[in-house]
């Protein structure tokens, strides 16, 4: 559903309805910017010691907001601001559908699965989430020929239905009857953030979190058109190269749920080295990508787009793996709020960085006068982004996540 409204519906509005891009780009950081709210949808799931309904509600506010943003399409085609008004509301829902749904599912994966599998766990989520955009672009691509805008809203209902009964079906009966620890009592959100920014671990983790992913998120906005200006790759091929970075990505995640021991072992000071390696690698590709768009063709930008991606995934995945298991070593019942806190120190991170990426570009060829020195100028930029990340995550995951994969009390 995500793909739907953040993908689809974009270049709907931008080639069918001859729409300004940055309409659908704010609206795409208008739904990252609701997802600041992601620690008070952790901490709702915290006190109500249950998962299970702010993951199916999240996802039915998420269904909801992408069929409003489809009917506020129809408007905004026809004209007046009353269209724009109401996606905007659209995408409120859906960055709080986002937040509500995905904060509690790493909430309830934190403290339910077994230390030990958290690595699988983790790797297992992000390969599933990858396949759900492809498997759900493959079939609304195929359904959404010949185009129009009620065969749009035929295809979007469906897969939004049919994405709301899976969830239905994927979490009945997981959770049980309740998740708090022995001994816990809910805690108001004031005094649970305060008690996260005291804790040094924590501060150190956000911290990670935020470098990290406004790395990954930089090129996001950038490598296709780079791909045409400088190796002169057409829509087709520039479309293949970014699934020859899924690809990688989803190897890497894969590379890390059986190297890091995912079923059966692993530890943090595992999970760590894998997030040091994935950071310190996806630096080296960027450089890549930087001398690459100096040397231009010629240059092997399939293989250095793919080692990019396979790198992204080692890191990101083993970061979860991490999150996970420092989330739940302090046994506090505020699991929920650690990873909204994350999770909107993420947001914020993929909203500046793709818009970062764009204008750091713009900025250096309006200074330079070249596209291949502004490209590689943002490449190392992105590149020393990682290495910083590398840095902070050596002590990102202190000892008591160390205890926690172990399987002692922390």
């Amino acid at each position: 559903m995500v793909m739907l409204s953040t993908s689809l519906l974009n270049r709907v509005m931008v080639v069918e309805y001859a729409l300004t891009a940055a309409l659908p780009a704010g609206l795409v950081a208008w739904h990252y910017a609701v997802q600041l709210t992601r620690p008070v949808w952790g901490h709702g799931s915290d006190r109500g010691r249950r998962r299970t309904p702010w993951i199916v509600g999240g996802m039915a506010l998420l269904a909801l907001g992408t069929l409003l943003a489809v009917d506020a399409l129809a408007w905004i085609a026809g004209g007046g601001w009353g269209g724009i008004a109401l996606a905007v509301l659209a995408y409120a829902m859906i960055g709080a559908g986002v937040g509500a749904a995905g904060t509690s599912l790493l909430a309830l994966l934190a403290v339910r699965v077994a230390p030990a599998r958290r690595p699988a766990a983790a790797a297992l989520t992000w390969v599933m989430m990858v396949a759900g955009i492809v498997v759900s672009a493959g079939v609304t691509g195929a359904w959404l020929d010949p185009y129009s805008l009620p065969r749009l809203a035929i295809v979007v209902g469906c897969v939004a239905m049919a994405a709301f009964a899976v969830t239905l079906l994927a979490v009945a009966g997981v959770e049980g009857r309740s998740i708090a620890p022995a001994g816990t009592a809910p805690v108001a959100l004031r005094a649970a953030l305060r008690s996260i920014a005291r804790d040094r671990d924590a501060r150190r983790f956000t911290l990670f979190v935020f470098v990290a992913m406004l790395a990954y998120a930089t090129q996001d906005m950038i490598l296709e058109p780079m791909a045409g200006l400088r190796f002169g790759y057409t829509p087709g091929e520039s479309t293949q190269l970014a699934g020859v970075q899924h690809a990688g990505v989803l190897a890497g995640m894969i590379a890390v749920g059986l190297g890091a021991g995912a079923f059966g072992g692993g530890s943090a000071s595992g999970l760590r080295s894998w997030t040091i390696a994935g950071c310190l690698a996806s630096a080296a590709a960027l450089l890549g990508l930087a001398f690459g768009a100096q040397a231009g063709p010629g240059w092997p930008l399939a293989a250095n787009v793919a080692l990019l991606g396979l790198a992204n995934g080692v890191f990101a995945v083993a970061a979860i793996g991490s999150m996970m298991a420092l989330a739940g070593a302090a046994g506090d019942g505020q699991a929920g709020v650690r990873m909204g806190v994350w999770g909107a120190a993420q947001a914020i991170a993929f909203a500046l960085g793709g818009l970062g990426g764009a204008i750091g570009v713009d900025a250096g060829r309006a200074l330079t006068g070249s596209d291949a020195a502004a490209f590689g100028l943002v490449f190392v930029l992105e590149a020393a982004l990682f290495a910083v990340a590398a840095m902070l995550a050596i002590g990102a995951v202190a000892a008591r996540g160390e205890r926690a994969m172990m399987g002692e009390p922390a």
